[in-house]
């Protein structure tokens, strides 16, 4: 098993790699301690049954530049593999702003091929691969060196059995002629918005029970200041201040720092120094707000009229075509998208592109009245009315 540690041995290996169809690719790395993803170890291995096939490789050592890296990723005639990319790829754009392309998530192909909803990279290597996986070394400490022979043949069985994954669904794509459902999925994934955290957005993730603008807008300034403190010091959010103490302080509303020392979910470290400053800066500026720019909450999914019966019918049209097309059914529709449609609304996504043909269209006539559901034996149906 071979380790690379320098620039030079890393750019030979991406040389080699850049003259195959595709290269596998899986990241090993913390983030318990920090905003940012600490990245540890990266894998990768490309088609040939030679020793140097797959590598590991350190970027935590002397020197090593992730630049040739960075070229193959960049390089249009490679394929670059990975397994549920999201967390993958968002290290590689913070790092160095490079999203590899093309791209193809063997998660997402596997979806479409009719193994379930978001399925696992073990149960994957099980079914095509024919072989299992040792996890045990899976919550292990990356960052410590030098790795143990466990770590490393668990690191390394991440992008080997990943080939034959990929060549497994991407000859099952080619039969069924489903290449373009994946790629219009892997739109998301290319689209540099998916990684960046806006601290003018932070206060939207934040669950409240009070719908006041003016509580809203002091969650909207202690969420941004929260945000803006985590990236720049590159500590998680939850060690600036947790969401319940930010709730907490959106309604009590402290004004100085001995307020702050009788809120009770705050941390001891939060209540003096910069975060308390921060703190008690947000919450005045949430209270100067003018009514007219105070944030609003999104009602639309309460302003819904749901029609239940119509909502249910829809279940079942959305079950029946899943399993006829052999496809995740959590990857044409959710639930509330379902809801939506028996609300009215029509700007969904399970109405466009290939999930038009396989749910949307037949999901309109349903809403509409022009078709209705009939069992055919053991298979639900849609039939002209």
């Amino acid at each position: 098993m071979h380790t690379i540690t320098t620039t030079e041995a890393l750019a030979a290996f991406c040389a080699e790699a850049a003259k195959r169809d595709y290269v596998t690719v899986d990241t090993e790395f913390l983030r318990e301690r920090t905003y940012y993803s600490k990245l540890c170890l990266v894998q990768l291995a490309y088609q040939d049954d030679a020793a140097s096939d797959a590598v590991l490789v350190d970027p935590l050592a002397d020197g090593l530049s992730l630049e040739p890296l960075y070229d193959l990723f960049r390089d249009p005639g490679v394929v670059k593999v990975f397994h549920a990319a999201r967390q993958d790829l968002e290290i590689f754009f913070v790092d160095a702003g490079v999203i590899p392309a093309p791209l193809f998530d063997t998660q997402v192909a596997a979806m479409v091929c009719g193994f379930g909803d978001q399925a696992g990279y073990e149960t994957l290597v099980r079914k095509i691969a024919k072989a299992s996986l040792d996890k045990s070394s899976r919550f292990t400490d990356w960052s410590r060196r030098p790795l143990t022979d466990a770590q490393m043949t668990y690191a390394i069985g991440d992008v080997t059995h990943l080939r034959d994954v990929y060549e497994f669904l991407s000859s099952e794509l080619r039969k069924t002629g489903r290449h373009k459902w994946v790629a219009e999925e892997m739109d998301v994934l290319n689209d540099p918005a998916t990684y960046r955290v806006d601290p003018e957005d932070a206060w939207k993730r934040v669950k409240t029970r009070t719908n006041s603008g003016r509580f809203l807008a002091i969650v909207r300034e202690l969420a941004r200041f929260r945000e803006k403190y985590a990236q720049e010091r590159d500590v998680p959010r939850s060690r600036v201040f947790k969401d319940d103490a930010l709730v907490e302080l959106a309604s009590t509303k402290p004004q100085t720092e001995k307020d702050l020392s009788r809120a009770r979910l705050l941390l001891r470290e939060a209540r003096r120094g910069e975060i308390a400053e921060g703190i008690l800066s947000s919450i005045k500026a949430g209270l100067s707000v003018p009514n007219d720019d105070l944030p609003k909450p999104d009602r639309s999914r309460e302003k819904l009229q749901v029609n239940p019966a119509i909502a249910d019918m829809l279940r079942v049209l959305l079950k029946a075509k899943a399993d006829q097309e052999g496809v995740a059914q959590k990857l044409v529709a959710s639930s509330q998208d379902l809801d939506a449609l028996a609300a009215g609304e029509r700007g969904l996504q399970a109405l466009k592109g290939w999930r038009k043909d396989v749910f949307g269209k037949d999901a309109l006539e349903l809403c509409e009245g022009k078709v209705a559901l009939a069992v055919q034996g053991a298979r639900v149906i849609t039939v002209a009315r």
